[in-house]
């Protein structure tokens, strides 16, 4: 129950953080590019093709590479096992 439940917040949260990604595109106040990254880690955790696509990406860019693999950890820290 409590699983689903977690699971169903940070789907949500990751939903949100994409809408105010691409709101972010166009009003210049809000940091796009930065929610837009927050929220494809976040659906990342529920999606394999999503993450296989996010490491593929990011594989050519080693500083980006490892700095998305530390942003994960620290999601799954605080989030724990999903």
């Amino acid at each position: 129950m409590i699983r689903n439940t977690k699971r169903t917040v940070i789907f949500v949260i990751g939903i949100l953080f994409l809408i105010l990604g691409v709101v972010g595109l166009v009003l210049p106040f809000l940091q796009g590019i930065l929610f837009l990254a927050i929220g494809l880690m976040l659906l990342s955790l529920f999606s394999p093709p999503l993450r296989e696509w996010l490491e593929r990406h990011t594989r050519r860019y080693p500083k980006l590479h490892r700095a998305v693999l530390s942003v994960e950890q620290f999601i799954r820290r605080i989030v724990g096992e999903i």
